[in-house]
């Protein structure tokens, strides 16, 4: 067992505290001078890069190509979608001046008066309107759709509550907008979208999500479907992971854009948008972690392997580098990233600590002893076991430990999240267990009333109404009133 860090709080004292440390001590991000935002520090963009790739690589499999569309928006704009606009407006940051100049005494610099735009600028918080102004001069006839875009940008939502990765007032995210000819096949491509992110989330990041459609109060501002994957955290808490639109002919209509169908006759078009943020970071470092600090998934850690010699002088380090050299080749030349520590300012048990903390899958030590014995010390991250084999054969021994801790990662979060899943019926019991986190699969009348009053009296929220679950007619636990549905309720962040 390692060392732990005793500067790292523990998950079982103050789980939120944990989190925060864990952020800043793993070196994944640090806070910004401007409240809200932050900093995302090398290490921490290294997994976010990894992440985008492969979610671009995946993007592309289905045919959307990336693009590029201004970060300033036409406060006009937002004017013309007006359920969409109220959805962000109070988050939304503005640009009145375009010019700054010298105080007279030439110390600071104040905001021109006389540089005030004839409009008002929106930092875009998502960029729906500004994109449907743009596809109205691309799309003409049948012939131009589908339009299957996405873009790779930052937005800005002025949050008050914020904490690093999971809200912040500037994040990092994607965001696909599609344009089609019919509404089935609008449809069908915002379910195939949640269908990658899903995918992504279990496959790659090692997370297990449910699939569902959110409802009608939850649902993204101007869509007429938002479908979500939900995973739970180790704190029982619901995090939304992606989400993906069904958004009709609204922002077709608001900014006129038609085709001419195959008839000859003028249509609105179908629309769809999807997105995932680095709020996926969030969701890595909950799902996985531990008090020593981070665990990564071999598919997503920047470093994949970390190789320790111990050495009493420069000979000796001579030799067990030369030893592990074509170790270090193969293992490179099959695609796994490792990183040789041979640095002499930082003690061995420094750099093991510190590499569990950072998450690091696979940890290899080797010293004089090991150098005479053929032998090599070897710990995975996940369950922090540590044994000395054979040299021979470590190769493979590493790719093989690599897949297991990524499947073992899965399987150890499925079965905590599905060991707290419960079925419901009584309120009051609802109530008293919720506190304690988990999600509970609930039967629901389908009206507002009711899933304001939940909100209202514990603080949990309709997550989604989930595919995964048979939907069986029953009882509104808060209403007593007859319900087609049962969905996910759940603590979120």
């Amino acid at each position: 067992m390692a060392v732990e860090l005793k500067e790292l709080t523990k998950r079982a004292d103050n789980y939120s505290q944990w989190y925060n440390d864990l952020v800043y001590k793993a070196d994944l991000a640090e806070q910004s001078p401007v409240r809200g935002c932050m900093i995302i520090k090398p290490y921490g963009y290294a997994i976010w890069e990894k992440m985008q790739a492969q979610l671009d690589k995946m993007f592309k499999q289905t045919g959307v190509r990336n693009a590029y569309f201004p970060m300033l928006i036409p406060k006009s704009f937002f004017s013309r979608e007006a359920e969409h606009v109220s959805g962000f407006a109070k988050e939304c940051a503005v640009v009145t001046h375009y010019r700054l100049k010298a105080s007279e005494d030439g110390k600071e610099v104040n905001v021109d008066p006389a540089a005030k735009l004839d409009e008002e600028l929106i930092i875009r918080p998502t960029s729906e309107t500004i994109i449907w102004n743009t596809y109205k001069g691309w799309i003409h006839s049948w012939r131009d759709l589908p339009i299957l875009c996405n873009q790779w940008c930052n937005v800005m939502r002025w949050e008050m509550r914020t904490r690093p990765f999971l809200r912040t007032s500037e994040f990092l995210w994607q965001e696909g907008h599609t344009a089609h000819a019919t509404k089935q096949e609008a449809e069908q491509e915002a379910k195939k979208m949640l269908g990658v992110y899903a995918d992504f989330v279990e496959n790659y990041m090692a997370v297990p999500v449910l699939q569902g459609v959110k409802s009608e109060t939850e649902r993204f501002a101007g869509a007429l479907d938002t479908y979500t994957i939900e995973a739970m955290m180790q704190d029982g808490k619901a995090l939304q992971s992606g989400t993906s639109h069904f958004l009709g002919q609204n922002f077709a209509k608001s900014f006129d854009v038609t085709f001419l169908n195959k008839e000859n006759k003028p249509e609105y078009v179908w629309a769809t948008s999807w997105g995932v943020s680095t709020r996926l970071m969030g969701a890595l470092i909950m799902v996985h972690s531990d008090d020593n600090g981070l665990i990564l998934p071999p598919k997503l850690a920047p470093i994949q392997v970390v190789i320790i010699p111990i050495s009493k002088n420069a000979e000796q380090l001579k030799a067990i580098s030369d030893k592990l050299a074509p170790v270090i080749e193969k293992l490179t030349e099959l695609g796994v990233s490792v990183k040789f520590d041979d640095s002499d300012n930082k003690r061995p048990g420094f750099k093991f600590a510190d590499y569990e903390l950072k998450g690091v899958p696979v940890r290899l030590v080797m010293g004089g002893r090991d150098l005479e014995n053929n032998t090599i010390e070897i710990m995975r991250r996940d369950t922090l076991e540590k044994e000395n084999v054979s040299f021979d054969g470590i190769v493979e021994r590493i790719t093989a430990m690599l897949d297991d801790i990524q499947t073992n990662l899965f399987e150890k979060a499925r079965q905590y999240r599905d060991a707290h899943i419960y079925e419901c019926d009584n309120y009051e019991e609802f109530k008293e267990r919720v506190k304690d986190g988990g999600f509970f699969l609930c039967h629901w009348d389908g009206t507002p009333e009711t899933e304001a009053k939940i909100k209202e009296d514990t603080q949990a929220t309709i997550r989604c109404v989930p595919f995964a679950f048979e939907q069986t007619e029953g009882v509104d636990m808060v209403s007593g009133k007859p319900a087609k549905h049962r969905v996910i309720i759940a603590r979120s962040y």
